[in-house]
Protein backbone atom coordinates (compact mmCIF):
# COMPACT_ATOMS: atom_id res chain seq x y z
CA UNK A 1 0.00 0.00 0.00
CA UNK A 2 1.41 3.37 -0.98
CA UNK A 3 1.82 5.84 1.85
CA UNK A 4 -0.04 9.04 1.30
CA UNK A 5 2.04 12.19 1.23
CA UNK A 6 -0.13 13.79 3.86
CA UNK A 7 0.25 10.76 6.14
CA UNK A 8 -2.33 8.99 8.20
CA UNK A 9 -4.25 10.12 11.20
CA UNK A 10 -3.00 8.86 14.51
CA UNK A 11 -5.25 6.64 16.57
CA UNK A 12 -7.67 8.51 18.79
CA UNK A 13 -8.39 11.24 16.26
CA UNK A 14 -5.10 13.10 16.83
CA UNK A 15 -3.51 15.50 14.34
CA UNK A 16 -2.08 14.21 11.10
CA UNK A 17 1.64 13.49 11.10
CA UNK A 18 3.27 13.44 7.69
CA UNK A 19 6.54 11.77 6.77
CA UNK A 20 7.84 15.07 5.36
CA UNK A 21 7.15 16.93 8.61
CA UNK A 22 8.97 14.28 10.63
CA UNK A 23 11.95 14.46 8.27
CA UNK A 24 12.04 18.26 8.43
CA UNK A 25 11.83 18.22 12.22
CA UNK A 26 14.67 15.71 12.44
CA UNK A 27 16.83 17.74 10.04
CA UNK A 28 16.26 20.96 11.98
CA UNK A 29 17.14 19.20 15.22
CA UNK A 30 20.39 17.87 13.74
CA UNK A 31 21.32 21.29 12.33
CA UNK A 32 20.63 22.95 15.69
CA UNK A 33 22.75 20.31 17.43
CA UNK A 34 25.65 20.82 15.01
CA UNK A 35 25.46 24.60 15.39
CA UNK A 36 25.45 24.31 19.17
CA UNK A 37 28.46 21.97 19.07
CA UNK A 38 30.43 24.32 16.83
CA UNK A 39 29.44 27.29 18.96
CA UNK A 40 30.68 25.58 22.11
CA UNK A 41 33.89 24.55 20.33
CA UNK A 42 34.75 28.07 19.21
CA UNK A 43 33.86 29.50 22.62
CA UNK A 44 36.27 26.99 24.17
CA UNK A 45 38.98 28.00 21.68
CA UNK A 46 38.52 31.70 22.47
CA UNK A 47 38.48 30.99 26.20
CA UNK A 48 41.72 29.02 25.98
CA UNK A 49 43.24 31.86 23.98
CA UNK A 50 42.66 34.14 26.99
CA UNK A 51 43.50 31.64 29.72
CA UNK A 52 46.58 29.98 28.19
CA UNK A 53 48.98 32.98 28.49
CA UNK A 54 47.98 33.43 32.13
CA UNK A 55 48.51 29.74 32.95
CA UNK A 56 51.84 29.79 31.11
CA UNK A 57 52.92 32.84 33.10
CA UNK A 58 52.10 31.15 36.42
CA UNK A 59 53.81 27.93 35.38
CA UNK A 60 56.99 29.73 34.28
CA UNK A 61 57.08 31.83 37.46
CA UNK A 62 57.38 28.63 39.53
CA UNK A 63 60.05 26.93 37.41
CA UNK A 64 63.80 26.78 37.74
CA UNK A 65 66.06 28.38 35.15
CA UNK A 66 66.83 24.95 33.68
CA UNK A 67 63.12 24.12 33.30
CA UNK A 68 62.45 27.34 31.40
CA UNK A 69 65.13 26.35 28.87
CA UNK A 70 63.82 22.84 28.22
CA UNK A 71 62.21 21.69 24.99
CA UNK A 72 59.53 20.49 24.92
CA UNK A 73 58.57 23.02 27.57
CA UNK A 74 57.73 22.09 31.14
CA UNK A 75 54.08 22.57 32.03
CA UNK A 76 54.06 21.55 35.68
CA UNK A 77 57.20 22.40 37.70
CA UNK A 78 58.76 19.42 39.47
CA UNK A 79 59.33 21.56 42.55
CA UNK A 80 57.62 24.99 42.64
CA UNK A 81 60.19 27.73 43.17
CA UNK A 82 58.45 30.28 45.40
CA UNK A 83 61.81 31.95 45.87
CA UNK A 84 61.42 33.40 42.36
CA UNK A 85 58.94 35.91 43.77
CA UNK A 86 61.36 36.91 46.51
CA UNK A 87 64.13 37.41 43.96
CA UNK A 88 61.85 39.44 41.68
CA UNK A 89 60.83 41.76 44.51
CA UNK A 90 64.41 42.16 45.74
CA UNK A 91 65.85 43.03 42.32
CA UNK A 92 65.14 46.75 42.82
CA UNK A 93 63.00 49.17 44.82
CA UNK A 94 60.00 46.91 44.23
CA UNK A 95 57.97 48.22 47.17
CA UNK A 96 58.50 51.78 45.95
CA UNK A 97 57.20 50.83 42.51
CA UNK A 98 54.19 49.10 44.08
CA UNK A 99 53.44 52.08 46.34
CA UNK A 100 53.64 54.48 43.39
CA UNK A 101 51.21 52.35 41.38
CA UNK A 102 48.74 52.29 44.26
CA UNK A 103 48.97 56.07 44.81
CA UNK A 104 48.68 56.95 41.12
CA UNK A 105 45.84 54.53 40.35
CA UNK A 106 43.82 55.41 43.45
CA UNK A 107 44.25 59.16 42.89
CA UNK A 108 43.17 58.90 39.26
CA UNK A 109 40.05 56.90 40.13
CA UNK A 110 38.95 59.30 42.88
CA UNK A 111 39.56 62.42 40.78
CA UNK A 112 37.84 60.92 37.74
CA UNK A 113 34.74 59.99 39.73
CA UNK A 114 34.59 63.49 41.23
CA UNK A 115 34.66 64.96 37.70
CA UNK A 116 32.67 62.38 35.72
CA UNK A 117 29.64 61.94 37.97
CA UNK A 118 28.55 65.63 37.93
CA UNK A 119 29.34 65.90 34.21
CA UNK A 120 27.31 62.79 33.35
CA UNK A 121 24.47 64.03 35.56
CA UNK A 122 24.38 67.36 33.73
CA UNK A 123 24.31 65.68 30.31
CA UNK A 124 21.55 63.29 31.42
CA UNK A 125 19.27 65.67 33.36
CA UNK A 126 19.64 69.09 31.73
CA UNK A 127 18.57 69.95 28.18
CA UNK A 128 20.66 73.10 27.86
CA UNK A 129 21.73 74.76 24.63
CA UNK A 130 24.66 72.90 23.08
CA UNK A 131 24.12 69.74 25.15
CA UNK A 132 24.46 67.39 22.20
CA UNK A 133 27.40 69.32 20.74
CA UNK A 134 29.33 69.19 24.01
CA UNK A 135 28.53 65.51 24.45
CA UNK A 136 29.70 64.88 20.90
CA UNK A 137 32.99 66.56 21.78
CA UNK A 138 33.28 64.22 24.78
CA UNK A 139 32.83 61.23 22.47
CA UNK A 140 35.39 62.72 20.10
CA UNK A 141 37.89 62.99 22.95
CA UNK A 142 37.24 59.31 23.67
CA UNK A 143 38.65 58.49 20.22
CA UNK A 144 41.92 60.42 20.64
CA UNK A 145 44.74 58.18 21.95
CA UNK A 146 47.18 59.47 24.54
CA UNK A 147 50.09 58.90 22.17
CA UNK A 148 48.84 61.87 20.13
CA UNK A 149 48.91 64.36 23.01
CA UNK A 150 51.84 63.23 25.15
CA UNK A 151 54.40 65.64 23.63
CA UNK A 152 52.54 68.91 24.41
CA UNK A 153 51.49 67.51 27.80
CA UNK A 154 55.09 66.59 28.60
CA UNK A 155 56.34 70.05 27.62
CA UNK A 156 53.74 71.76 29.83
CA UNK A 157 54.51 69.55 32.82
CA UNK A 158 58.26 69.94 32.30
CA UNK A 159 57.90 73.74 32.25
CA UNK A 160 55.94 73.47 35.51
CA UNK A 161 58.75 71.42 37.08
CA UNK A 162 56.56 68.38 37.79
CA UNK A 163 58.48 65.67 35.95
CA UNK A 164 60.19 64.40 39.10
CA UNK A 165 56.86 63.95 40.91
CA UNK A 166 53.84 61.67 40.54
CA UNK A 167 51.63 64.44 39.13
CA UNK A 168 52.50 63.83 35.44
CA UNK A 169 50.96 60.38 35.84
CA UNK A 170 47.80 61.75 37.47
CA UNK A 171 46.84 65.19 36.11
CA UNK A 172 46.40 64.23 32.40
CA UNK A 173 43.78 61.65 33.42
CA UNK A 174 41.50 63.78 35.59
CA UNK A 175 38.57 62.89 33.36
CA UNK A 176 37.49 59.91 31.28
CA UNK A 177 35.31 60.30 28.20
CA UNK A 178 34.16 56.68 28.27
CA UNK A 179 33.21 57.02 31.93
CA UNK A 180 31.10 60.12 31.23
CA UNK A 181 29.40 58.30 28.37
CA UNK A 182 28.61 55.17 30.42
CA UNK A 183 27.39 57.11 33.46
CA UNK A 184 25.21 59.37 31.31
CA UNK A 185 23.57 56.33 29.72
CA UNK A 186 22.94 54.87 33.16
CA UNK A 187 21.62 58.11 34.66
CA UNK A 188 19.14 58.39 31.78
CA UNK A 189 17.58 55.07 32.85
CA UNK A 190 16.76 56.39 36.33
CA UNK A 191 13.06 57.44 36.45
CA UNK A 192 12.69 61.19 36.13
CA UNK A 193 9.87 61.10 38.70
CA UNK A 194 12.37 60.26 41.44
CA UNK A 195 14.53 63.28 40.61
CA UNK A 196 11.53 65.61 40.30
CA UNK A 197 10.17 64.38 43.63
CA UNK A 198 13.48 65.19 45.30
CA UNK A 199 13.47 68.67 43.77
CA UNK A 200 9.95 69.28 45.07
CA UNK A 201 11.31 68.48 48.52
CA UNK A 202 13.85 71.29 48.00
CA UNK A 203 16.78 68.91 47.61
CA UNK A 204 19.84 70.55 46.07
CA UNK A 205 21.44 69.12 42.94
CA UNK A 206 24.41 67.99 44.99
CA UNK A 207 22.08 66.14 47.38
CA UNK A 208 20.27 64.51 44.46
CA UNK A 209 23.58 63.27 43.09
CA UNK A 210 24.80 62.08 46.49
CA UNK A 211 21.58 60.55 47.82
CA UNK A 212 19.90 59.29 44.64
CA UNK A 213 22.17 59.05 41.61
CA UNK A 214 25.23 57.51 43.23
CA UNK A 215 23.40 54.81 45.27
CA UNK A 216 21.24 53.84 42.28
CA UNK A 217 24.20 53.83 39.89
CA UNK A 218 26.75 51.81 41.84
CA UNK A 219 27.04 49.13 39.09
CA UNK A 220 28.01 51.76 36.51
CA UNK A 221 30.31 53.59 38.92
CA UNK A 222 32.01 50.33 39.88
CA UNK A 223 32.48 49.48 36.22
CA UNK A 224 34.04 52.84 35.40
CA UNK A 225 36.33 52.56 38.43
CA UNK A 226 37.37 49.04 37.45
CA UNK A 227 38.14 49.97 33.85
CA UNK A 228 40.15 52.96 35.05
CA UNK A 229 42.00 50.79 37.56
CA UNK A 230 42.97 48.19 34.95
CA UNK A 231 43.98 50.83 32.41
CA UNK A 232 46.25 52.83 34.71
CA UNK A 233 47.57 49.92 36.76
CA UNK A 234 48.81 48.35 33.52
CA UNK A 235 49.94 51.60 31.90
CA UNK A 236 53.52 51.46 30.68
CA UNK A 237 53.78 54.02 27.90
CA UNK A 238 52.81 57.11 29.90
CA UNK A 239 55.18 56.50 32.86
CA UNK A 240 57.92 55.64 30.37
CA UNK A 241 57.84 59.10 28.80
CA UNK A 242 56.82 61.07 31.91
CA UNK A 243 59.27 59.77 34.53
CA UNK A 244 63.04 59.96 34.82
CA UNK A 245 63.53 58.77 38.40
CA UNK A 246 63.07 55.43 40.13
CA UNK A 247 61.42 57.26 43.03
CA UNK A 248 58.30 57.97 40.95
CA UNK A 249 58.17 54.98 38.61
CA UNK A 250 55.23 52.54 38.88
CA UNK A 251 55.23 48.75 39.03
CA UNK A 252 54.98 48.29 35.26
CA UNK A 253 58.30 50.08 34.85
CA UNK A 254 59.81 47.95 37.59
CA UNK A 255 58.72 44.74 35.83
CA UNK A 256 60.20 45.98 32.56
CA UNK A 257 63.49 46.74 34.30
CA UNK A 258 63.72 43.11 35.45
CA UNK A 259 64.85 42.29 31.93
CA UNK A 260 67.85 44.56 32.43
CA UNK A 261 68.73 43.52 35.98
CA UNK A 262 68.02 39.80 35.62
CA UNK A 263 68.88 39.26 31.98
CA UNK A 264 66.49 38.51 29.16
CA UNK A 265 66.82 34.72 29.65
CA UNK A 266 65.68 34.68 33.30
CA UNK A 267 62.05 34.33 32.37
CA UNK A 268 61.14 32.64 35.64
CA UNK A 269 62.01 35.84 37.53
CA UNK A 270 60.34 38.10 34.97
CA UNK A 271 57.15 36.04 35.03
CA UNK A 272 57.12 36.07 38.84
CA UNK A 273 57.11 39.86 38.68
CA UNK A 274 54.27 39.77 36.16
CA UNK A 275 52.20 37.55 38.45
CA UNK A 276 52.58 40.15 41.21
CA UNK A 277 51.40 42.80 38.72
CA UNK A 278 48.34 40.82 37.61
CA UNK A 279 47.07 39.49 40.96
CA UNK A 280 45.55 42.82 42.16
CA UNK A 281 43.60 43.10 38.91
CA UNK A 282 42.16 39.61 39.33
CA UNK A 283 41.17 40.30 42.93
CA UNK A 284 39.39 43.54 42.02
CA UNK A 285 37.67 41.91 39.04
CA UNK A 286 36.34 39.02 41.14
CA UNK A 287 34.55 41.50 43.39
CA UNK A 288 33.28 43.74 40.58
CA UNK A 289 32.36 41.32 37.77
CA UNK A 290 28.63 41.27 38.59
CA UNK A 291 28.54 45.05 38.75
CA UNK A 292 29.99 45.24 35.24
CA UNK A 293 27.23 43.05 33.81
CA UNK A 294 24.54 45.09 35.58
CA UNK A 295 26.03 48.36 34.33
CA UNK A 296 25.93 47.39 30.66
CA UNK A 297 22.47 45.80 30.94
CA UNK A 298 20.79 48.76 32.64
CA UNK A 299 22.61 51.43 30.66
CA UNK A 300 21.18 50.08 27.42
CA UNK A 301 24.60 49.36 25.87
CA UNK A 302 24.73 46.12 23.88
Amino acid sequence: MQLQKEGKKQSGGGPELSIDSVTRTGSKSKIASVRKTWSMFWKAVVLMGFIFPFLWMISTSLQTFEETMKFPPTWIPASPQWSNFVEAMSSGPFLTYFKNSVIVTTSIILIQLAVMIPAAYAFAQYKFFGNKILFGMVLLAFMIPGQVTFIPVYLMLADAGMIKSLWPQILPFMSNAFGIFLLRQYFMQIPQEIVESARLDNASEFKIIWKIMIPMSMPAISTVALFSFVSHWNDYFWPLVMTDSEAVRPLTMGIAMLRETEGISNWHIIMAGNVVLVVPILIVYLFASRQIVKAFVYSGIK
